[in-house]
């Protein structure tokens, strides 16, 4: 299928590159050079964000938090010429999925991006709409990332969303933090693997019904 991404970056050299070669991928690609006109389009989303963090007016933080709140789910990825640790911590704690330091090579940037979508949007480029999944008392449809308790919508972040769905798809079956991390996160992650126990009690916060229980030493399991 052809995803929709929205690029803001202030640089226009550097915009007209990337914009180009996420193109060539056949992505539908909408630039921005501020945060500003980019905040007018938050409302009609895309299938992924790349917010450079130091843009002119308002930063990627600001617009990342302003995004969530309207499409929870929807994967971001920062790019940014601060590498220092915190800043990529801080990008990854209020929900970017992925974060990218300046400078670096175009095809890095393809090479993460498809990678994200491939992970969240897998059913949809494979086989289109899927039948919702039911996890009493939760309705979750798979192809638009949402979830109901009655007629109620239940926000999850995508990594929520993501970890929801890796229970679902292995219900009854021990998951090591280890696997959940490489799932979420991917392979190429380094940190600690706490922040695998961070997301479970964010999503036991949300969706209180389910009854995920803890392995000890191990991981976790959705029974």
């Amino acid at each position: 299928m052809s995803f929709k991404i929205y690029l803001v970056e202030d640089d226009s050299n550097l915009n007209s590159v990337l914009t180009t070669y996420l193109q060539k991928e056949g992505w539908q690609v909408s630039f921005f050079l501020n945060g500003e006109s980019a905040r007018k389009i938050i409302g009609d989303p895309p299938h992924l964000w790349i917010l450079d963090i130091m843009l002119p007016d308002i930063d990627g933080y600001q617009l990342i938090k302003e995004i969530k709140a309207v499409s929870p789910s929807i994967p971001v990825i920062f790019i940014s010429a601060r590498d220092a640790d915190i800043d990529r911590i801080v990008g990854l704690e209020i929900g970017s999925d992925d974060y990218l330091s300046k400078p670096f090579l175009p095809r890095e940037l393809i090479i993460r991006t498809r990678k994200l979508l491939e992970r969240t949007y897998m059913h949809l480029a494979k086989q289109g709409e899927l039948p919702a999944l039911i996890i009493l008392p939760y309705y979750v449809n798979e192809a638009s990332r949402t979830v109901k308790l009655g007629e109620e919508a239940v926000e999850l972040t995508s990594k929520e969303f993501d970890l929801l769905l890796f229970f679902a798809k292995n219900k009854g079956r021990a998951l090591s933090r280890e696997q959940i991390l490489n799932y979420i996160w991917g392979e190429e992650y380094f940190g600690s693997d706490r922040v695998v126990d961070d997301l479970v009690r964010r999503l036991r916060k949300k969706m209180p019904e389910l009854r995920i229980e803890t392995i000890y030493g191990y991981g976790y399991r959705l029974v």
